[in-house]
């Protein structure tokens, strides 16, 4: 297990490689760039975790102090501890401002280094102490903004307190609920309070990547092993090693990683792809989906011994329209962080009372998400200061909803006149449980025991056709 992980950005090779093997043997995880531009890029787009950067300050392309001044603007703030061959007071100052934590002179002084990026570390630590502080006060006042969870009703006050009691053990997390919930931020929640907070947190969506890359992302793969694998590759349990893993919709692994994640979680071990090496990991297990795993289980989809080796600690979300009395606290969170975010920075804005009962009347089958998607626009869309009924109205109308108020009663419909193809009635039918089920399409699927590509199929083919009466 490695203290910490350090980005060393040097066009030097023989510095880069001196620095490097200093901090390697001292139980530090490195990764070494010849240019700022590629290190910024990877960084941002979090191919490399780093915990502290040691860059030289005169490097082709950005310069040291663009590179820590672009690592501000992104929002990382990953303390910079800058090497520049120059004693000026001046340099020092700008480098300062800019944003870096410390400089040092070269020739290097590797004492010196040492003991910069140690005080880094320890600064991180303690910012990271005061905002797992903060982080407790709102727990305990069923309120956390700064980590994505919102509300004071008590089906999200039991998912609060459950977050806290479970943060400082290492036991696997299922947290269950449907779309839109807010499952990673509660398993974002659950690493930030616990003893792992100032590790990596690691995301992965199983739906997202194809069932081909999927083993080699999360399990790492040896150079050659298979076509494109021009170079190894550490898969994301070592990444997380230390912290957390986070496997978003896990009820879509497919069975054979189903297996050989069974296999992970007993003996906390893995194998990368094309190496016969096993290697010890330590990162804890938070997974999520929103379908029924038991029922996965019962139709052959999913392991019954991998489900309960995640299920632990379950945690299950209600959905937004059993919470109604986080609704408005929601929309006035979403409404102040979009108001924020304009360009201006002038505009301000306010809900009417005919749109804030708007709001809480919705049904809101896409949960949070739905809510703060529907916000963003309001406050994009609306005309003025105050947000009216006809402004949310608006950017809550739906396609399917449309369709569905020109849908029919399906239990009361049919007179002695009506005589429908076979096509029609189904068509029919579809709408009918498409409406009942509020506009979920996977469910209606579910229902109508068809594939959801055949439901998507039937559905664009109504969107070209007139609407049925």
């Amino acid at each position: 297990m490695f203290k910490a992980r350090i980005v060393i950005i040097d066009d030097d090779q023989d510095i880069q490689m001196v620095i490097k093997g200093f901090f390697s043997s001292r139980g530090y995880l490195t990764y070494c760039y010849s240019d700022a531009q590629h290190a910024l890029s990877d960084i941002t787009e979090g191919k490399v975790s780093c915990d502290v950067v040691i860059s030289d300050l005169i490097i082709p392309g950005i310069s040291g102090i663009e590179f820590t001044t672009k690592m501000k603007q992104a929002g990382i703030h990953a303390p910079i501890v800058m090497i520049t061959a120059t004693k000026k007071i001046e340099v020092a100052v700008e480098a300062i401002r800019a944003g870096a934590y410390d400089f040092v002179v070269k020739p290097i002084n590797f004492s010196q280094l040492l003991l910069s990026v140690e005080r880094a570390l320890q600064l991180v630590e303690v910012k990271e102490e005061m905002q797992t502080l903060k982080t407790a006060v709102q727990l305990q006042e069923g309120l956390i903004s700064e980590n994505g969870i919102v509300g004071r009703g008590p089906g999200i006050k039991k998912v609060i307190d459950l977050a806290r009691r479970v943060a400082a053990f290492s036991s696997n997390v299922l947290i269950t609920g449907e779309s839109g919930t807010g499952k990673e931020i509660v398993a974002k929640a659950i690493h930030n309070l616990g003893p792992r907070r100032n590790k990596a947190f690691v995301a992965i969506n199983c739906s997202a990547i194809p069932e081909n890359l999927l083993e080699s992302e999360i399990f790492g793969h040896a150079k050659g092993s298979f076509t494109g694998a021009v170079d190894k590759k550490i898969g994301l349990f070592e990444e997380a090693d230390g912290g957390t893993i986070f496997l978003d919709e896990i009820g879509d692994l497919a069975l054979p990683l189903q297996a050989k994640l069974l296999r992970v979680l007993q003996d906390k071990k893995i194998k990368r792809i094309g190496e016969n090496q096993y290697r010890t990991i330590n990162a804890r297990i938070i997974s999520a989906t929103h379908k029924n795993l038991r029922q996965e289980i019962t139709e052959g989809r999913f392991r019954e011994d991998l489900f309960f080796r995640l299920n632990v600690i379950p945690i299950w979300i209600p959905p937004l329209r059993q919470r109604k009395e986080d609704i408005l606290l929601l929309a006035e969170y979403f409404l102040k962080k979009y108001v924020s975010l304009n360009e201006t920075g002038e505009v301000k804005k306010t809900f009417s009372k005919e749109a804030l009962q708007t709001l809480i009347n919705s049904s809101w089958p896409g949960n949070v998400r739905e809510l703060e998607n529907a916000i963003e626009r309001a406050v994009v869309l609306s005309r003025s200061e105050v947000i009216t009924a006809t402004d949310v109205e608006t950017v809550l109308e739906r396609p399917e909803e449309s369709k569905l108020k020109s849908s029919f009663d399906f239990d009361n419909s049919f007179t002695s006149q009506d005589v429908l193809s076979v096509d029609e009635l189904v068509n029919k039918y579809i709408l009918y449980v498409l409406r009942r089920n509020q506009g979920l399409k996977e469910k209606t699927a579910k229902e109508l025991q068809i594939d959801r590509k055949t439901l998507y199929r039937k559905l664009k083919e109504m969107d070209s056709r007139p609407h049925l009466n």
